[in-house]
């Protein structure tokens, strides 16, 4: 498949990342990507930015090294109520916004619990993606959790770091194939990101390009090969 696209990165303001904005967006122009999202983690993160970091992105350029360049978040889900860590006025201004569970930030509760947690934040305005919905240690129902998607007009993220040999996410190759096959039922978008926290794995999806094609996976549904799906769902193309 053709790979155009990596919206979900981190940076050195994330606290756990290695590399500056100018080197990774360097990294994303030598991979010849066309966009290029960095999503640093929101403030429930330990060690991220405030606040405050995420209201002043719009004073970034979004043309660099002839790529876009969408600024945003990657948003901390903080209880079953589908609640985030940022306020909407803040988040109406981000280009693209990720919404992921994580263990520092959101105990997990039952399959039923956490799909419907899901489900609440797919509801959101400023929501874009769900990123890595694949560690087995938050279970979730994956029907629901596409036909959710589909409904809401949110993007199921295939994380390549989770599909990496030596990822802490539990299952994540089955989960995703459950995941995909009802994507492809109910014709549900996905998009292929790298979560890159250093730049030598920007544009880096060989795990999860390699799962799409093992199952014949259709390009019509995958951002990557097809840019111009990204205007439905981001907010930077809905201003």
């Amino acid at each position: 498949m053709k790979d155009f696209v990596d919206l979900h990165t981190h940076t050195i303001a994330s606290g756990h990342a290695y590399n500056t904005i100018n080197e990774m967006v360097r990294a994303a122009a030598d991979k010849n990507l066309e966009i290029f999202g960095i999503t640093e983690h929101a403030p429930a993160m330990p060690g991220t930015c405030t606040s405050m970091y995420f209201a002043n992105l719009s004073t970034l350029p979004r043309e660099k090294m002839g790529l876009r360049v969408l600024y945003g978040v990657e948003l901390n889900i903080v209880d079953y109520d589908g609640h985030v860590d940022l306020p909407d006025n803040t988040l109406a201004e981000m280009d693209i916004a990720i919404a992921s569970m994580h263990s520092p930030c959101f105990k997990s509760g039952t399959k039923e619990e956490n799909t419907r947690t899901y489900l609440k934040v797919m509801k959101h305005p400023y929501i874009n993606i769900i990123g890595h919905p694949d560690d087995g240690r938050f279970p979730v129902d994956y029907k629901a959790l596409a036909e959710g998607a589909r409904e809401y007009g949110v993007l199921l993220e295939v994380n390549n770091s989770s599909l990496a040999p030596d990822s802490y996410r539990e299952n994540a190759r089955e989960n995703y194939v459950k995941m995909l096959e009802y994507c492809r039922q109910f014709e549900t978008p996905v998009v292929v990101d790298s979560d890159a926290h250093v730049d030598l794995d920007v544009g880096d999806h060989g795990f999860a390009m390699a799962l799409l094609e093992e199952i014949n996976f259709p390009e019509k549904l995958v951002v990557n090969v097809n840019p111009k799906l990204l205007e439905k769902y981001g907010n930077y193309y809905k201003r």
